[in-house]
């Protein structure tokens, strides 16, 4: 076993059910508290975090290397990423939890903003960001008819936003294999529909099969096949959340010729059937 194979990956940090909402919103002392103020090093293989801290502190421990965060200050996580806390005892602020299936949403335009919020990123909010981001809590916490419309308006400018303020925080420039994972999320978002499989992506990056593996398990701790597959899935997650489509349809667009093989896909990867998920995130479970 890797030491990154070791590393819990959640939903929520403690949680593994599958995500309950467009977004997941809470203050950091709801969970930090209960956690002795620690927060253990892990990662998300399905959302990014935005970390918002109002008063207090916190040392944030990212891939290895650790952040101060002041009051004002924000942190950006990418899924994947792994990082830990540690908070000044009785800090306040935000965790703003962003499923990666929002990042499909936007059509040509999202593989700009994915490469953009593909590492960690800090910056102080400001008033902009922070007006911006009391408008995402008060879309969370509404009960309108139109909330999803206005929860995926406001997520998708909050992610603009901090992709606009926030800097990077590696200190050196990406590896070559960054380059080639940012190529391979951009043919995966444009080949969906095609049912590519790990050979054609690697022909396509002009490497092996076996070194797309490898890349992958070490940037994003999963093979080239299972994370293909996440992605595909995400985008079937957010089709289900946010359109209409039937469930043939959406499988047909994400290259499975029979329904039933893509309902069957989704409920392994998922835990639960594609008609189950949309109940869930229109609220009739």
């Amino acid at each position: 076993m890797t030491a990154g194979s070791q590393i819990p990956v959640f939903a929520l940090y403690g949680e593994t059910a599958p995500f309950p909402d467009l977004i997941h919103i809470e203050r950091l002392a709801d969970r930090a508290t209960s956690e002795g103020w620690t927060i253990a090093a892990h990662r998300h293989g399905q959302l990014s975090q935005l970390i918002m801290v109002t008063a207090g502190a916190a040392t944030a421990r990212v891939d290895g290397d650790a952040y101060r965060l002041l009051p004002d200050d924000f942190l950006f996580i990418p899924a994947h990423v792994v990082h830990g806390y540690d908070f000044l005892p009785g800090t306040a602020g935000l965790v703003i939890s962003l499923p990666t299936a929002l990042f499909g949403a936007g059509g040509a335009q999202a593989a700009g903003l994915a490469a953009a919020l593909a590492r960690p990123l800090r910056g102080q909010a400001g008033a902009g960001l922070g007006d911006l981001v009391d408008r995402v809590v008060s879309g969370f916490e509404s009960a309108g008819r139109f909330r999803t419309h206005l929860v995926l308006g406001l997520a998708q400018a909050l992610l603009a936003a901090i992709a606009e303020t926030a800097r990077p925080e590696a200190k050196d420039q990406p590896a070559p294999q960054d380059g080639r994972l940012a190529h391979l999320d951009a043919l995966i978002a444009a080949r969906m529909d095609q049912g590519w499989g790990v050979a054609d992506y690697a022909a396509a990056l002009q490497i092996s099969a076996a070194h797309l593996g490898r890349l992958c398990r070490v940037a994003r701790g999963m093979g080239a096949k299972a994370y293909i597959e996440q992605a595909v899935m995400d985008e079937a997650s957010r089709l289900l959340a946010f359109t209409r489509l039937p469930m043939s349809e959406i499988g047909y667009r994400l290259g499975f010729d029979d329904p039933s093989h893509f309902s069957k896909r989704f409920r392994v990867v998922r835990g639960m059937a594609p008609s189950a998920y949309r109940r869930q995130m229109e609220g009739r479970d």
